[in-house]
């Protein structure tokens, strides 16, 4: 039951604290990537100018991260698409002996701190004589992107009616006309949402892609190494406000896609 009653003025006034508290570090990034001075952060800044975006587009280190990070997202995406799904459609539609602990250990990568995940997939590597290169940057991604497709994958085959999925086969559609035309539609949404919120966690993923890279810099990367030894600080901010975009607008397209959907139905009922 929803209610029209305004919130308490101290409720909201808490609310507006906390969203400045989250927000206005962005404003002063942002800031940054206009202000005329190269060294330092005076504040307020001495002007504005647009000349550290055209510093930053002719810079071929910055356009290597970019690339390099925009490859590893994908890949990462792709394959926590896939297995994901394929995981999530084992846990929601079959019960078996150690179910719920299989559940826990797929989701466990996401719960632990990223430092312990980039140890472990390093030491791993070490062993296994596996050199460094963007497939181990993407293998260390895939660990918590596939952690995202699974949340909204599994949620919504819980919510997909089995008789469905009978009904298709009774009338004569073998398995993949009825993953196609019944399975698919009911969880396209959901797939959208799950690999969009991937992708925007590996574009800005740091910690674990420290300890699996090689001698590749992805984008976080290398702007880490430009805050350790500065070079021209504003280009790094601009950097920062291309971040800001990529994995906000991503975020933002996961929340209308699956904001509206009332529980207990599935895509396209």
């Amino acid at each position: 039951m929803r209610s029209d009653r305004r919130p308490p003025f101290l409720l909201s006034l808490g609310a507006f604290a906390g969203l400045l508290f989250l927000h206005v570090p962005l404003g002063f990034v942002i800031l940054y990537a206009f202000t005329t001075e190269e060294k330092t952060y005076e504040f307020p800044p001495p002007g504005l100018t647009l000349k550290w975006f055209a510093v930053a587009f002719e810079r071929t280190d910055i356009w290597a991260a970019i690339q390099l990070s925009l490859q590893v997202a994908a890949m990462s995406t792709v394959l926590a698409l896939i297995l994901g799904t394929l995981i999530a459609a084992a846990l929601a539609n079959h019960r078996f002996f150690g179910r719920e602990t299989l559940s826990l250990l797929v989701i466990l990568p996401i719960a632990l701190p990223g430092i312990v995940t980039g140890i472990a997939l390093r030491s791993a590597f070490n062993i296994m004589d596996v050199p460094f290169s963007t497939w181990t940057i993407v293998l260390g991604h895939a660990t918590f992107c596939i952690v995202v497709v699974y949340n909204n994958a599994v949620a919504r085959f819980r919510r997909l009616s089995g008789s469905l999925v009978e009904a298709s086969m009774d009338l004569g559609a073998d398995g993949f006309q009825t993953f196609r035309y019944v399975i698919l539609p009911n969880l396209a949404t959901a797939l959208m949402a799950g690999g969009m919120l991937a992708f925007a966690l590996s574009f800005d993923e740091v910690i674990v892609t420290t300890f699996t890279a090689g001698q590749q810099a992805t984008l976080p990367i290398w702007m880490l190494n430009e805050l350790i030894r500065p070079r021209q600080r504003p280009v790094t901010n601009v950097v920062a406000v291309f971040i800001i975009l990529v994995t906000f607008l991503p975020i933002l397209a996961a929340y209308y896609l699956t904001r509206d959907e009332e529980p207990g139905r599935g895509a396209g009922h």
